[in-house]
């Protein structure tokens, strides 16, 4: 096995980076920490993980590097993937051995970047990953219920690299080849560091002066006015763009978090290199228990990154970017030759997509020039008319993929842009897809029935949803399938009241479907609906938001959505009450709940 080195007793001499992450290890281009470590080895340099470090020790493995710690928190935010939204401590991990708890520390880059600090106090450490990313400003924390300053400042990171990391690592390897400390990296675009004013360069004063570098509003000033921290909200979601933006500083404290450029998107062949480099493509053979979330991953392939999609709910954007990159047909095939290959391979590739399957190429032919629109988005509620629709090309790479010798069938169960496809009228990639490439559910993701809500969560108009679910149903109808469609819903997102939730439950028992689950809005660090839940108000129009927040009137949105759960009979008929809509209590054809609660069942003897 060609893993790379986890034991001591596995390397010799002094590593020249040691990687620190919150995930079990797994070598597969779907785990952060795979990746950067591949690259790293790729560029000549040696490297060691240490994965889920608990004690002293552990992080004592390999001694310190010649360069750097590197820290990820993992695939998933350490808090999101111990915590439900209702603050309870998940029973599972699936990053970890056997899908246990426990492993992974709450806050884990901070927690591991204290303990690096407290252990080799002279080795700089660099964060990265999706958790410091998306806490690279001062951001509302769900957890904690406040404002708290940058990562940066709580960590004691020496480096931040935010977004993809692949550019980011190259050109920071490039400036230690040149013999550059690597405590005195400051310049390379896709990072963010904290320094004193005295500190900053004299070209970052003089554009700060002269609004070539914008300040947000200070950690303080966003902690005490929501007017303010939406002010630094725009400026960071307006400032993603490798093409348009500006550098942006921010105060926490006596210091300033700077953030340089973006990275510019990765090409073709960049990305086409990232996956040719030689994963194991499963967990290391010392977790006998096996690492649940390699199943999915496996003999999946991830043809794209970035998203244009824009739901204010999700952190995509912010992390990967607006520009969607792609890898060559080329380069999925022969990923998908080496399942083949594989003995475990039974035929059946799980997913070709990512964030968005059906997106393929950038919005529009200008993003790769001017960079993405600043004040408009290319999709979701008000679609741009210069938006390119086209489905050609992945349609092609289905094909080929589906004609390999050895694969039974290829699925798509990563998102579909429903609106994306009624867009795209002369196209057979809907027919197509019912006929090649559903896995007996499609999984779309309309989030809510009322317009008022989607628009705020910058999703389609629900026509557009009805409108597809006719056309996918009347597809299925004429190739004799029964191929379900399962609509991702979420209950109380900030704009959503009892009344839209009731509206949606309406719909819901209108088409005679009742979900198994039902996600109730998580505000995540640096989202749009985070900052409107946090705020009350919506930073493009600064008019206010209804925001639902106590636990009952959460329970009841969600319970709406379940109506037909008997142990939800109780709340379902308060929220119905509450809002006047005794219409709905009864035995007629409309009705969500009969006058009495249900007979508890019998448990058989």
């Amino acid at each position: 096995m060609a893993f790379l080195p986890v034991k001591r007793e596995e390397f010799e001499g002094q590593p020249d980076f040691v990687m620190i992450s919150a995930d079990a290890y797994v070598d597969h281009p779907s785990f952060g920490h795979a990746i950067i470590s591949r690259l790293v080895e790729s560029l000549g340099y040696t490297i060691c993980i240490v994965p889920q470090p608990v004690k002293d020790e552990d992080y004592r493995e390999f001694g310190a590097p010649k360069y750097a710690f590197l820290v990820s928190s993992g695939v998933v935010d350490s808090m999101v993937d111990n915590y439900t939204v209702a603050l309870r401590r998940r029973t599972v991990d699936e990053y970890s051995e056997g899908g246990v708890p426990g492993r992974r520390p709450d806050r884990a880059v901070t927690v591991y970047t204290k303990a690096l600090k407290r252990l080799f106090p002279t080795v700089p450490v660099w964060i990265g990953g999706i958790e410091p990313s998306l806490r690279r400003f001062a951001h509302y924390d769900y957890w904690a219920d406040k404002v708290l300053p940058s990562i940066l400042v709580d960590s004691g990171a020496d480096l931040l690299l935010y977004g993809m990391g692949e550019k980011v690592v190259k050109d920071l390897t490039d400036r230690l080849a040149k013999g550059i400390p690597a405590k005195a990296i400051k310049d390379v675009k896709g990072t963010a560091y904290l320094s004193s004013y005295d500190d900053l360069s004299q070209k970052l004063k003089e554009a700060m002066r002269t609004g070539d570098a914008l300040v947000c509003p200070s950690y303080e000033e966003v902690s005490r006015d929501k007017r303010s921290y939406c002010k630094a909200f725009n400026m960071q979601s307006q400032n993603c763009d490798a093409f348009s933006s500006k550098v942006l500083l921010q105060k926490n404290g006596d210091k300033y978090v700077v953030q340089n450029l973006p990275q510019l998107p990765m090409s073709v062949d960049e990305m086409d290199r990232v996956y040719a480099l030689p994963y194991e493509r499963t967990y290391h053979p010392m977790y006998v228990k096996g690492v649940p979330a390699i199943t999915e991953v496996k003999y999946s392939l991830t043809s794209v990154r970035g998203c244009y999609g824009a739901c204010s709910y999700c952190a995509i954007t912010y992390h990967q970017g607006r520009i969607v990159q792609k890898r060559s047909k080329e380069s999925i095939l022969r990923e998908a030759k080496i399942f083949v290959k594989d003995k475990h391979f039974k035929g059946y590739i799980h997913d070709v997509g990512g964030p968005t399957a059906n997106f393929r190429d950038p919005a529009c032919q200008k993003q790769l020039k001017a960079g993405v629109c600043k004040n408009r988005q290319c999709i979701g509620y008000d679609p741009c008319p210069n938006l390119k629709v086209d489905h050609e090309e992945y349609l092609d790479i289905l094909r080929e993929l589906r004609a390999l010798e050895g694969v039974k069938k290829v699925f798509i169960r990563s998102g579909i842009r429903f609106d994306y496809v009624m867009m795209d009228k002369s196209s057979p990639f809907l027919q197509e897809l019912v006929d090649h490439h559903v896995s007996g559910q499609l999984k779309v993701a309309p989030e809510h029935s009322q317009d008022n809500v989607l628009k705020l969560m910058n999703k389609p108009p629900f026509r557009v949803y009805k409108a597809f679910k006719v056309r996918y149903d009347q597809l299925n109808r004429e190739a004799g399938k029964k191929q379900y469609l399962v609509p991702y819903l979420i209950s109380s997102h900030p704009g959503c009241r009892l009344e839209d939730a009731i509206k949606l439950a309406e719909y819901l028992k209108s088409v005679h479907y009742n979900p198994e689950q039902v996600q109730d809005f998580y505000p995540t660090p640096s989202t749009k609906s985070t900052c409107m839940y946090y705020t009350g108000l919506n930073p493009d129009t600064m008019e206010e938001v209804f925001v639902p927040k106590t636990k009952e009137e959460k329970q009841m949105q969600r319970a709406l959505l379940q109506f037909n759960i008997p142990q939800n009979y109780a709340i379902v008929k308060k929220a119905l009450l509450l809002s006047h809509r005794e219409d709905l209590i009864g035995y007629g054809a409309k009705c969500l709940i009969p006058p009495y609660p249900p007979k508890p069942v019998k448990a058989k003897k």
